[in-house]
């Protein structure tokens, strides 16, 4: 979904130098960055890279042990709840209660944040209807299904109409069809205004719906820019992408010393792909392969994509990215 880019340039999160260790572990280290009012902001980067870690600094679930933040104003380093009242937050593992109905876990989210009871029940059926889960209302959110319960722990985070949304992957582990509405909705909550912090290791998701990227490994900001600028330098560019009964180091190597007009990048999985400021001839690349007694299943040209920048400023092969789609909990 195309985002909107906006005019306001006030700084609504401020952060500096934030540093958490846990025992021997440096979970982060020195993240420093700015997000500006309405903005589509994401932290992209495998499990374990820092990202969850970040958010409950942020929305006061864990003290950083040194650097400082500020949210809307507020200064959040010593007093965690100051900003509270602006923030909505969406965990990546839901918190709501699987013996309540989906119209009950809502209101009793509403009544959190004072709501007075005609008006978290009001806003209770306005959510369900916007997230298409009106005839789920009255079921009890234990029997939802993935996409169902990824719905409601969206909806429950912004009952109180918040000014910042923290989505902790929220797309992880559901269908295509449930994982495509819900960035259909957090686009429109973007374009209605909302500031939104976006933490995926979806390489996909981060191109669709941010303006802006920070790359996040090991708990360093390796990288941080507009999408348009991050791919300002490959949108001349053309690519392939070639699937092989074998791939190695070494076969790359090879079709890098053999085509130096090219360049090759393989995630260790059975595909290579080729990228050029030039059309790319094929039929080369294929006798070259064969001729090194590997057969070429398929090859096709894609359009150059985030994922050839994130691979090539962090050093992260794409298939870990894939792997970590398949994961569940344990993130750093």
């Amino acid at each position: 979904m195309e985002t909107v880019r906006r005019n306001n340039d006030s700084i609504l999160i401020e952060v500096k130098g934030l540093t958490k260790r846990f025992d021997d572990v440096i979970a982060i280290d020195d993240l420093s960055f700015n997000i500006h009012q309405g903005e589509f902001f994401g932290f992209l980067g495998p499990n374990g890279a820092g990202k969850t870690t970040t958010i409950n600094i942020l929305i006061g679930l864990a003290r950083p042990d040194s650097g400082t933040f500020r949210i809307g104003g507020f200064e959040c380093s010593k007093n965690p709840k100051a900003a509270q009242h602006l923030l909505g937050v969406v965990p990546d593992e839901s918190n709501l209660y699987p013996e309540l109905t989906g119209f009950e876990n809502l209101c009793f989210c509403a009544s959190l944040y004072g709501m007075l009871k005609r008006e978290r029940r009001n806003r209770a059926a306005e959510l369900l209807e916007t997230f298409g889960l009106r005839e789920a209302g009255n079921r009890k959110f234990g029997d939802y299904s993935r996409g169902m319960k990824r719905k409601l722990t969206i909806a429950a985070g912004i009952v109180h109409d918040p000014s910042v949304l923290f989505l902790d992957e929220p797309t992880t582990g559901i269908d295509v069809a449930s994982a495509r509405q819900i960035r259909n909705l957090i686009g429109k909550m973007q374009h209605e205004g909302k500031t939104i912090f976006l933490t995926t290791h979806y390489i996909e998701e981060a191109e669709r719906l941010c303006e802006r990227i920070a790359f996040i490994v090991n708990g360093h900001i390796v990288k941080t820019s507009s999408i348009d600028d991050l791919l300002k330098p490959i949108r001349q560019k053309t690519a392939m992408l070639i699937s092989v009964t074998e791939n190695s180091e070494d076969l790359v190597n090879k079709l890098s010393s053999a085509f130096p007009q090219y360049e090759f990048i393989s995630d260790r999985s059975r595909v290579i792909r080729v990228v050029s400021m030039e059309a790319i001839s094929i039929g080369p690349l294929v006798r070259f392969i064969e001729e090194n007694k590997i057969e070429v299943t398929e090859a096709k040209k894609v359009l150059p994509s985030l994922e050839d920048v994130f691979v090539k400023i962090t050093g992260i092969e794409a298939d870990t990215m894939k792997k970590d789609k398949q994961k569940q909990g344990g993130k750093m």
